[in-house]
């Protein structure tokens, strides 16, 4: 036994390691609800620290500890708060935590059933949870990847497939060069991540047929294109900037009778449908062939959970498919099958854990409660001097804007310096916006109202400037 090896063994004996990232962790949480959403420029500043050539020496492991806590944790955004609205980021709920947790330690590779049995059970039964929840066909299958950014790859990829093969040509195979011409149709604010996949995909991002959108951001039914067995038409459950929602039941009719593949990007919208106050936004979806969520926005799960959803298991597996000598195939559930990762942390820990707390209650009630929020805030900010709400507010998204783009700017750049919230800018409808999402548990009735007054307050002191 080398030296190495001697101390990394006491180290797991004596467990103190793991009580000083414990102790610190604990005093972690106990501060998160307090401190400045944002990290101050002095603890920005001090992240020099860690600018150093690799070691040529072992450290200490404690040191190593004690530097992350030191200088990395006031340099943390406070996300796990109730006033980080910045970007479609949840929280996370204390059971996910504590389960990603147990999950670390166990350290399970969920490539395949005989690496890690557990996470098999788990994703198996989670899969089944889902098409309760958003109640889909029987026939759903589902593979839990990092993100919807890695979900929407995922359905687009069985769509991919399946329309090709429908057509006699094996993409997996012949690969694009001389394939039957795929149309993809999709709304002009389809989210970044999807022109990113169909790139990433071959189709040519160029080739997108985009339709034209409402006020809200929503396909507009009428103006969709005529489709057909060559077309892969691209939905959204939650514009990232309105919230809004696009018409599944009338379109997905249409374009099922036209034997067109329907994909749903639903990263944060798709949970409206696990809350009863909340479901007919998703009316309709259960018609679609594939859809992608995360459960690290809406649902809260810790980072990072990404799911995809697929009616059609031939396409989502033979779009993914890997193989090998080695590769141990198991009558029960290989996760591989269904993700384009082999190697993959075991994820579905604090997802099964964050839904088994919960129950459909629970989520009901988690949804609506930050539905309630977002009513709350566009209330509220609606009633202020210089500040005026675009978007309808359906679901937890809130569109502000002041009276000119410059304004808009200047007031969002002094919002974020006073670090009492933290919200994010866009563009909308050809105007600088403001971009508020409410996506925490943890945000209450005073943590709207301490943020409204934050906008006031960085609205008056720029008046007061000028």
């Amino acid at each position: 036994m080398n030296t190495l090896q001697k101390k990394m063994f006491a180290e797991m004996r004596d467990k103190s390691l793991f009580e000083q990232a414990q102790k610190h962790a604990f005093q972690y949480l106990d501060e998160a609800f307090q401190r400045n959403v944002y990290p101050t420029e002095d603890a920005l500043e001090k992240l020099k620290v860690f600018d150093e050539d690799m070691p040529q020496n072992q450290s200490d492991g404690s040191d190593v500890i004690e530097l992350l806590h030191q200088y990395g944790s006031p340099a943390t955004v406070s996300q796990i708060g109730g006033r980080y609205f910045g970007f479609v980021c949840g929280s996370a709920v204390p059971t996910g935590l504590a389960a990603k947790h147990v999950a670390t330690y166990w350290d399970q590779n969920s490539a395949m059933y005989v690496l890690s049995p557990i996470s098999a059970k788990l994703e198996s039964v989670v899969e089944s949870w889902l098409k309760s929840i958003f109640h889909l066909p029987e026939t759903t299958v589902a593979g839990f990847v990092s993100g919807t950014s890695n979900a929407n790859l995922c359905g687009l990829a069985a769509a991919r497939y399946r329309l090709l093969k429908n057509l006699q040509w094996d993409v997996n195979s012949n690969g694009l060069f001389g394939a039957p011409n795929i149309r993809v149709v999709a709304g002009q604010e389809a989210h970044s991540t999807v022109i990113k996949a169909i790139g990433l995909l071959g189709f040519g991002q160029n080739s997108i047929e985009f339709v034209e959108v409402d006020d809200q951001g929503r396909i507009i039914p009428d103006l969709i294109p005529e489709l057909n067995n060559r077309t892969l038409l691209i939905l959204q459950a939650g514009n990232v900037n309105s919230g809004s929602f696009d018409d599944f039941s009338r379109i997905c009719e249409k374009a099922r009778n036209a034997g067109a593949w329907i994909h749903i990007d639903g990263a944060f919208g798709l949970w409206a449908g696990g809350a009863e106050q909340l479901k007919h936004l998703t009316q309709g979806i259960e018609y679609a062939h594939s859809w992608a969520c995360d459960g690290h926005k809406t649902l809260n799960t810790p980072y990072d959970c990404g799911i995809i959803m697929c009616t059609d298991r031939e396409a989502l597996t033979e779009a993914l498919h890997m193989s090998g000598s080695y590769i141990v195939v198991s009558k029960d559930r290989d996760g591989m099958s269904y993700t384009p990762e082999m190697s993959r942390r075991a994820r579905i820990i604090e997802l099964w854990a964050t839904l088994k707390y919960l129950g459909t209650s629970g989520v009901d009630q988690m949804i609506t409660t930050m539905h309630e929020r977002a009513v709350q805030f566009a209330d509220e900010i609606s009633a202020i001097d210089g500040f005026t709400v675009l978007n309808k507010v359906v679901f937890n998204q809130v569109v502000v804007c002041c009276d000119s783009d410059e304004i808009t700017n200047k007031v969002l750049a002094k919002i974020q310096s006073l670090r009492e919230c933290w919200v994010g800018g866009s563009v909308w409808q050809g105007r600088r916006v403001i971009r508020v999402s409410v996506c925490s548990w943890a945000t209450t009735s005073d943590d709207i109202a301490t943020s409204v007054r934050s906008f006031a307050k960085a609205r008056s002191m720029l008046v007061t400037n000028v």
